[in-house]
């Protein structure tokens, strides 16, 4: 599906059915999206723009010569954005930007929430989208705009977890069975989400590097510095990222620790509880033993002192153990 868009927000379907219906629609265009375009789609804007359009393998190339280049009178950019963030699966997925003197078009496979929003908000724009480089930041800046909510949604997910994992004291000995496990699987969830992002925010960098170097955007002083905004926002947003990761690494590490903690809590509890019972097991086991010459059979308090003499040698220890702090 193609869509093209003009200076003041206006979004009308591209006709595919004849070269000249789509020619008179792109004539004022400022925009081209193609959302998983096919091919006869991409073989139409070829022949009309005269560019050369990437298809969906060329868009997986990591090289950062397929990724950023220059053909002709047209600038190629390729950035990994993040779809899907809020589902638990999510995942990056390649848009190439493609700048020419004329048009900014976009070719995608799947629908980043940055570009929903940008298109509900081009009306909003003062002046409008006069021009492909004021399109592309405009753009690059709500991209921008989307991670910086992605993050923030990782940050409160990393805080509730964080209550989750250590909270009240008086909870801590009332948790179900497999409660910390079952934040652990949240706090990988999480860190997938911020590598995502992460992964985004670098190619967003490279993206921007690029385009700030085009003598397009060095002509217009307006996006040039919109350009120089949007590149300080994500580096700073970076710089973010990686502090969320040190967080989300120590939480991942005290989860672990807890976890040991109360393994060894368990441990403790049956060693203290072994060595306590042991002087009363050697009592009875002693006194079970069926020798006919034990001068304690018979003596009439010899039962009751045998119970006496077994609790006490499991209360000695038991006190010796808080007195010495091990309880």
């Amino acid at each position: 599906m193609i869509t093209v868009f003009r200076p003041n927000g206006e979004a009308c379907a591209l006709p595919t059915d004849s070269d000249s219906a789509a020619a008179d629609a792109l004539s004022g265009a400022v925009w081209v999206d193609m959302l998983e375009p096919t091919r006869d789609e991409e073989a139409l804007i070829e022949r009309i723009l005269s560019i050369e359009v990437p298809t969906r393998d060329e868009l997986k190339d990591i090289e950062p010569s397929s990724r950023l280049y220059t053909e002709g009178n047209a600038a190629y950019m390729t950035a990994s954005l993040m779809v899907k963030a809020e589902s638990d699966l999510p995942h990056l997925t390649d848009v190439a930007f493609i700048l020419t003197s004329s048009k900014l078009l976009t070719v995608r496979y799947a629908e980043p929430r940055s570009f929903s929003l940008f298109k509900s908000a081009m009306h909003r724009i003062p002046g409008g989208c006069s021009s492909p480089t004021v399109m592309i930041t405009r753009l690059m800046e709500t991209i921008a705009d989307r991670t910086a909510e992605i993050l923030e949604t990782a940050v409160s997910r990393a805080d509730t977890l964080s209550l989750e994992v250590f909270g009240d004291k008086r909870h801590l000995s009332r948790r179900p069975p497999r409660y910390l496990e079952d934040r652990i699987i949240q706090v990988s969830a999480l860190h997938r989400l911020l590598a995502k992002t992460r992964d985004s925010l670098m190619s967003l960098s490279r993206v921007l590097t690029f385009l700030h170097g085009l003598p397009a955007l060095q002509s217009d002083r307006e996006s040039l510095e919109r350009c120089r905004s949007v590149t300080r926002d994500v580096q700073s947003l970076s710089e973010h990222a990686n502090f969320v990761a040190g967080n989300i690494t120590f939480l991942l590490d005290a989860s672990l620790g807890l976890i040991n903690l109360e393994q060894n809590a368990i441990i403790k509890i049956f060693s203290i509880a072994s060595v306590v019972l042991l002087p009363p097991t050697l009592i009875a086991s002693t006194y079970g033993m069926n020798f006919e010459f034990m001068p304690e059979l018979r003596v009439a308090a010899a039962y009751p002192l045998t119970l006496v003499a077994m609790v006490l040698s499991a209360i000695l220890p038991f006190f010796f153990f808080r007195w010495k702090g091990w309880l």
